[in-house]
């Protein structure tokens, strides 16, 4: 189905800003009320279970430990947090008049669901999880399937893409659940989709913002919300995508790096010669004075570490504004963070670099990426199998232990992997972990 059919010179902040419900647009009424839908939004999702599964979901480090570190859920409060303060920033920056200046604060309550929703469909074990499932079918078992799949099909399952599945996980009608899954705003949807394009334009990077299932419904959302097109089918980013995506790369940059310090991965003078990377002389000079009253190395990171932040939230407003134009012209490239002043991208540029070459390679990380591995493929070798061939007695013995909502037993290939992968990347590492071990056998129920 086609819902735009006029092409867009330049996207406008008044149809931008819709407080208009997927699946309940017959029940839509914009009078005010105490709490704004932007905000009803952030709420629902707080209160919702996918949300809660994140905290038994690895970030990058190993959960649980001793030494407290970043789990999905308190990365994702934190990018929200970052976001909102950035998005009202912005607000402040932005020279809009009339009623669309007035939307536009509801743009902090956006942009914090949006950001508390990035990370809502990422499987198990951190990101090497995303990877895993891909090469199941690329590398592993799933090749064979590959003939029973359309091409735009086959893309999906061979680049999964979290991002992809969280939009799935906001917009789509589980089994016992409601049209428009969890029946976010049109604005909410659209600033949690990064790539929005279908995976046949996923490229060598592998990332894409729907899938097939969905991608009907990303198309009425920015028909509604005027967002313009391309001549390639990809969709210009929804304004509000950049603020989303600077406040998880500010926080996963910045927060691994200190996760990585608790852990001694690395040590203090190598942390402070980052964190201070970000400042002018003068600046520095001022935060060197206010070290002097901490004495515990943690706390120095994490006083350094939040003026880190406080600046490239302020950086980032600052780019936003200032781009605003070629933004609602879909003509802005790259991302706010590569667009900041030299000395804030460089020192980004430098911790970034620090984080491959030492964090994301330690023994700690690559242990769990390889157990995550070993877990998932096996989860998928046997739920697939089992979709595939439902009347063989493991099979539904299997299929009968997985949770209602999610439907295995579709009318093709495609539909069924897709129940499979739901279920897969809803499991938390320990429900994915425990599962592992009991269709071992090294499990079993007390007796």
């Amino acid at each position: 189905m086609q819902y735009q059919t006029t092409p867009v010179i330049s996207m406008s902040w008044d149809r931008l800003i819709s407080d208009k419900r997927l699946g309940m647009e017959e029940c839509h009424n914009s009078r005010p009320h105490i709490r704004s839908d932007f905000r009803r939004d952030y709420d629902r999702l707080i209160f919702s279970s996918p949300f809660r599964r994140l905290q038994n979901k690895t970030q990058v480090f190993p959960l649980p430990g001793s030494i407290f570190v970043h789990n999905r859920l308190t990365h994702s409060l934190e990018v929200s947090s970052v976001g909102r303060s950035m998005a009202n920033e912005a607000a402040l920056l932005l020279d809009v008049p009339g009623g669309a200046g007035e939307a536009l604060r509801h743009i902090g309550d956006i942009v914090a669901t949006a950001c508390l929703s990035h990370d809502l469909g990422n499987p198990p074990f951190g990101h090497s999880g995303e990877k895993t499932i891909a090469t199941f079918f690329t590398e592993g078992p799933g090749l064979a399937l590959r003939t029973q799949l359309s091409v735009q099909q086959w893309a999906d399952v061979a680049n999964f893409e979290g991002n992809a599945n969280s939009f799935r996980l906001l917009t789509h009608q589980f089994q016992g659940r409601r049209e428009g899954g969890l029946a976010m705003t049109y604005s909410t949807l659209a600033a949690t989709v990064k790539y929005p394009y279908p995976s046949t334009l996923a490229g060598d990077k592998g990332k894409f913002g729907f899938f097939a299932s969905e991608e009907d419904t990303y198309r009425k959302v920015a028909a509604e919300l005027g967002i313009g097109q391309n001549a390639d089918g990809s969709w210009w980013r929804h304004p509000l995508v950049y603020l989303m995506e600077a406040a998880d790369d500010i926080c996963y940059q910045i927060m691994d790096i200190e996760d990585a310090h608790r852990l001694r991965i690395l040590p203090t003078s190598q942390v402070r010669e980052l964190f201070l990377g970000f400042f002018r002389p003068d600046e520095q000079a001022r935060m060197e004075r206010g070290m002097l009253y901490l004495t515990d190395p943690n706390e120095q990171v994490g006083y350094l570490r939040s003026n880190v932040i406080g600046t490239l939230v302020s950086g980032c407003a600052t780019v936003f504004a200032d781009c605003q134009d070629e933004i609602l012209r879909g003509a802005f490239k790259g991302s706010l963070i590569n667009s900041l002043p030299s000395l804030l991208a460089d020192a980004y540029r430098e911790c970034s670099d620090i984080a491959y070459r030492v964090i994301y390679v330690a023994p700690e990380v690559v242990d769990v990426e390889i157990a995550g591995n070993r877990i998932i493929n096996y989860l998928m070798s046997n739920l697939v199998e089992a979709v595939m061939h439902p009347e063989r007695n493991f099979s539904r013995l299997l299929l009968s232990q997985v949770p209602r909502q999610y439907d295995m037993t579709g009318p093709d290939t495609y539909s069924r992997l897709q129940g499979v992968l739901d279920h897969i990347s809803g499991m938390t590492d320990v429900y994915a972990l425990d599962l592992f071990r009991k269709l071992n056998g090294h499990s079993l129920p007390a007796v």
